[in-house]
């Protein structure tokens, strides 16, 4: 896959529920948004981090998973400005749709960490494993997500800590790279 290519076509947060998402979707991915509080610790961690990465998020606006989790990564870009997240749609590139497939469907949100060279680094795919519990645990349940946030949802706090546990072993991945720490002497 020529990550730079697909970069080339994808878009910011906000250029991506504009072009995307329906007012409805947009308001959904606010109020999620809005419920991602992210504690001191957190921010100084993310504050910490000295290798850029771009986080390239296949999603779709309607999928209430991606209402729960892509604005959580658009939370972290806030607090670390060497972390940038792109969105492309699902449907909108089908080589990405293909090679980006989970138990052989195209789910989402899906997301492919690049080095700042666009060199893969990780993939992360739909739900982070505090979800993945809650859902083993309740089988009889829905599948995905309605999309329906709750502020200070235990579960909404683990799957937080989770993407940023995600995000941190991504960091730790550049920071130790030999290539890397050549390039920048550290």
């Amino acid at each position: 896959m020529n990550w730079s290519e697909v970069l080339a076509v994808s878009l910011s947060y906000d250029d991506y529920l504009q072009q995307h998402g329906s007012e409805i979707d947009r308001d959904k991915w606010q109020r999620s948004f809005d419920a991602t509080p992210l504690t001191d610790e957190q921010i100084t961690l993310l504050g910490s981090f000295r290798r850029r990465m771009t986080l390239l998020c296949m999603a779709g606006a309607w999928c209430g998973d991606c209402v729960e989790h892509v604005p959580i990564l658009q939370k972290f870009t806030n607090h670390s400005p060497l972390i940038t997240l792109r969105l492309i749609d699902r449907d909108a590139h089908e080589d990405l749709k293909s090679a980006l497939t989970i138990c052989g469907s195209a789910r989402v949100p899906q997301t492919v960490v690049l080095s700042e060279d666009d060199l893969w680094v990780d993939r992360w795919g739909d739900r982070p494993l505090s979800k993945y519990r809650d859902l083993a645990a309740r089988l009889e349940g829905a599948a995905c997500s309605s999309g329906l946030i709750l502020p200070g949802d235990p579960l909404r706090v683990a799957i937080i800590q989770d993407w940023l546990d995600e995000l941190h072993r991504c960091q730790l991945i550049l920071r130790t790279s030999p290539s890397l720490r050549k390039r920048y002497n550290d």
